[in-house]
C-alpha cells in the first residue's frame, strides 16, 4: 500500500526538541525525510485538515446564524472533549459542530480527493497520524469515521513511544522525548478511557523511570 502520514503540530516541535533542535523550530522537513527513508510514501502537515475544519466549522455558524441555532456552538476537534460533553452534559450533543476534526478531515481528504488526484484507489492507501494524544486512537476507530466502503479514514495513530521505537529500529543511536503538558498523574474526566491512576505512566515514576519504560534516553 501507499502510507501517507500527517504530523500533529506538537509532534513537530516536540521531535525538534529531542534531538537538540531549540525549541520552537519547525522540524517538519527533517521528519519528513526521516519518515521517507523509513519507507513513508506521503508525508503532510495536519494544519492542512486543521485549515479545512476551520473553514467548515464556519460555514456552519454562519448557517446556523440564519438558522437561529443551536447556540452556542462548540468545536469538535477533541475527542476528549466531545465524549466528556456527550457523556456529562447530552442536552449539548446538537450544539458540537458537526465538522469532523482536523485528524479525520485529512483522512477523509486523503482517501477521497487526494486518491482521485493522484490517481489510486482509495483502498491501496494507508494512513497514518503521529499524534501527542492517545485519545486519537480511540477517535480514529469509531463506527462514524469510516469512509462510504466502510473503511478508517486514519488506518492508525502512533504515540510517543512508538514513533521512539521505530525510530530505534531505523538507526538512531539516542532518542530523547520533550513533553510540554505537565506530568498526567490521575484518571481523566474528559474521555479518553483511563479509570485509574495505574495506568498512567508518570503515576509513581520519577522522569528517569518514565524514560525506561519508553526506551528513551
Amino acid at each position: 500500500k501507499r502510507v501517507v502520514v500527517q504530523i500533529a503540530p506538537a509532534v513537530r516541535v516536540a521531535v525538534g526538541e529531542a534531538f537538540g533542535i531549540p525549541a520552537g523550530v519547525n522540524v517538519i522537513d527533517k521528519m519528513t525525510t526521516a519518515l521517507k527513508l523509513m519507507g513513508v510514501d506521503e508525508v503532510y502537515d495536519t494544519n492542512f485538515g486543521a485549515d479545512m475544519t476551520t473553514i467548515l466549522e464556519a460555514e456552519e455558524f454562519l448557517q446556523r446564524l440564519k438558522n437561529g441555532g443551536p447556540f452556542p456552538m462548540f468545536t469538535s476537534c477533541c475527542p476528549g472533549w466531545v465524549r466528556f460533553l456527550k457523556g456529562q452534559f447530552p442536552d449539548y450533543t446538537d450544539n458540537l459542530s458537526t465538522a469532523k476534526s482536523p485528524q479525520q478531515m485529512f483522512g477523509a481528504l486523503a482517501k477521497s480527493y487526494f486518491a482521485e488526484k493522484i490517481g489510486v484507489d482509495p483502498k491501496k492507501l494507508f494512513v497514518v497520524s503521529i499524534m501527542p494524544c492517545t485519545a486519537k486512537k480511540a477517535e480514529c476507530a469509531l463506527p462514524t469515521m469510516k469512509d462510504e466502503q466502510g473503511d478508517q479514514d486514519v488506518d492508525v495513530v502512533l504515540t510517543t513511544r512508538e514513533i521512539v521505537r521505530m525510530l530505534r529500529d531505523a538507526g538512531a543511536k539516542e532518542v530523547h522525548v520533550k513533553v510540554s503538558a505537565p506530568p498526567f498523574l490521575h484518571p481523566c474526566y474528559f474521555g479518553t478511557d483511563i479509570p485509574s491512576s495505574e495506568q498512567l505512566i508518570a503515576h509513581k515514576r520519577t522522569v528517569d523511570e518514565i524514560c525506561k519504560v519508553i526506551g528513551a534516553d
